[in-house]
Formats: structure tokens, C-alpha cells, sequence
């Protein structure tokens, strides 16, 4: 069961990706995850205030937001904090680089935190599973390769390590939920972290973004932004849930949950026209080989 809602928060974050570059084309960054975020809240909100004043009618449920004590929200605030320092990299990255490349990078994400989660819950992984790492591994650093080609410098090219501190950073997180979700409910985790995270995006956007937005690129609202919040608050529900399940390992979700990578990808070469597709391509079936080792390795 892990497996099958692991494969499907990998499509919706794919999903979720796409709408990311859609809401960032010609669009200040900073107001763009802000807003995202709003509505994030606005859709999580409604579960908090009829766990809160009717319990009756999601107790029993998935839906339900049990109350927490002091200590969670602390932890819930640094759950916020990881993420945004994730998220402000990889849109800024995701603005300037190609969604074919940054995407693909971005997946890389998994490799970090197979290595984190072997050190820190000492998971191990059969041969299938390490087979399947080792060629997704490859499979991305070729990716690198075909960025190369369109001009883009790994070594001065400041979008590039945007998009390097922004995995290394998504790793962090995922390891972290694993911690979480050994404590706290997943609907707590969510909801609560996810109004963490308005608080201080809303922080950020008053006080930098806010002065020098007359200097900068403008503001302007597209419904993408919308759909942003939608695929990333479904993608994340079913991957906290899977998490939450007994034989669940943090390092085959996360692989898998990248696999969505195939999403933008397709996007970015059809209907952005992106270069190098065929090379691309030719990565890209070497990340689904490994997707299913790991598939093969976890039955």
C-alpha cells in the first residue's frame, strides 16, 4: 500500500512542479510562494476548525487534526523553516534554469536521503534498491551533462547551486519527516507546519520583498499559483500517510515519490520546447529503470 501512494504523490508533485514554473514565468518569486502557501492554509483550515469545535465529525478519520502540545509546535516551526530555505532556493533556480534540467536535478534529492537515512535510522537497502539508487544516480548526473550543453556552467552558474542547496535542503526535510511521523499525526504535522510556514513566508514578504518590489519584477496573480497549493497539499497528504505506515522506508518513498520528475519533463519538452530532449530522454528511461528496481526490491 506505501508503494502504490508513493507512485501517486510522485505524480502530483510532478504535477505540482509544472504549476510552479507556469506561476513563475514573468512573476516575483517571493509573492508567489507566499500566495501559494495562503492558499495551502485556506484549504487545510476547514479540517482544524471541525477537529477543534465539531471533533465528531472527523474523529475515526484521515482528516482529523489531533491538538498537540508546546514542544511539537517548536518542532513543527523548524519543520516550516527546512522547507522554506528548500523552497526559496529551488524557485529561484526554477525561474532561470530549464524545467527539463532544474527538475531532474532537483531529484537527485533521494540519493542524499537514502545516504541520511542509512546513517540515521540505519534503514538497509537489498539489491535491487541499491541497484536502483546507483543507476537513478547516474541517470541525474548525466542530466548535468546535457545542462552543459545549453551553456549553463555547473561551476559559476549561481541558478545551479540554488538548485544543489535546495535538494541538499529537501533532503534534510525528508529526513525529519520520518522523525515526525513516528510522533505527531500526519493531519497535525501538515496543517500546523503549513500555517508555520504562512507566518513566516508572510514575514519574509513584508520585509524583503515588500520594499524594493517597484524595483524588482512585478507581482501579478495567475490561478497556476492556485493549482500549486492544490497538487502540493494532496502530494504531501499521501506522502506523510505513507510514511506512517509500518513498513514504510523513508529512502524508497522519497526515490519514488522524484519519479514525478517524468511530469515536467514532458512538459518542458513538449510544450516548452526544451533543448536536448533526445539526450534527456535517454536519461530520463534510465531514471525509470531505476524507479522500478526500487519497485522490484520493496514487493
Amino acid at each position: 500500500m506505501w508503494l502504490f501512494l508513493a507512485f501517486v504523490s510522485a505524480i502530483l508533485l510532478g504535477s505540482y512542479e509544472v504549476f510552479k514554473k507556469v506561476s513563475l514565468k514573468d512573476n516575483a518569486v517571493i509573492p508567489v510562494i507566499f500566495v501559494s502557501i495562503l492558499f495551502s492554509c485556506l484549504t487545510l483550515v476547514p479540517f482544524l476548525i471541525l477537529s477543534e469545535f465539531f471533533p465528531e465529525t472527523l474523529k475515526g478519520s484521515v482528516f482529523f487534526v489531533p491538538r498537540v502540545d508546546f514542544h511539537a509546535h517548536i518542532l513543527f516551526v523548524l519543520k516550516a523553516t527546512i522547507v522554506l530555505t528548500s523552497w526559496l532556493f529551488a524557485y529561484f533556480a526554477l525561474k532561470h534554469l530549464p524545467l527539463s534540467l532544474a527538475s531532474p536535478i532537483k531529484a537527485t534529492q533521494p540519493v542524499w536521503t537514502v545516504v541520511g537515512a542509512m546513517l540515521v535510522f540505519g534503514e538497509k537497502l537489498n539489491g535491487f534498491q541499491a541497484a536502483g539508487v546507483g543507476i537513478t544516480l547516474l541517470s541525474f548526473y548525466l542530466f548535468s551533462i546535457a545542462g552543459k550543453k545549453e551553456g549553463i556552467s555547473l561551476k559559476t552558474n549561481k541558478w545551479f547551486w540554488f538548485i544543489v542547496m535546495a535538494t541538499l535542503t529537501g533532503a534534510l526535510s525528508g529526513l525529519y519527516d520520518k522523525y515526525l511521523m513516528k510522533r505527531y499525526d500526519v493531519m497535525s504535522v501538515q496543517v500546523y507546519y503549513t500555517f508555520y510556514q504562512a507566518a513566516i513566508m508572510g514575514i519574509i514578504t513584508l520585509f524583503l520583498w515588500a520594499p524594493t518590489r517597484k524595483k524588482t519584477t512585478p507581482f501579478s496573480f495567475k490561478w497556476a499559483i492556485f493549482w500549486i497549493s492544490f497538487f502540493l497539499v494532496t502530494a504531501d497528504f499521501v506522502y506523510f500517510y505513507a510514511l506512517t505506515l509500518p513498513e514504510s522506508m523513508i529512502s524508497v518513498v522519497s526515490t519514488i515519490r522524484r519519479s514525478g520528475v517524468v511530469v515536467p519533463f514532458l512538459y518542458g519538452a513538449i510544450v516548452m520546447k526544451d533543448k536536448n530532449i533526445k539526450l534527456k530522454l535517454i536519461d530520463m528511461i534510465g531514471v525509470l529503470i531505476g524507479m522500478f528496481l526500487l519497485y522490484l526490491g520493496s514487493k
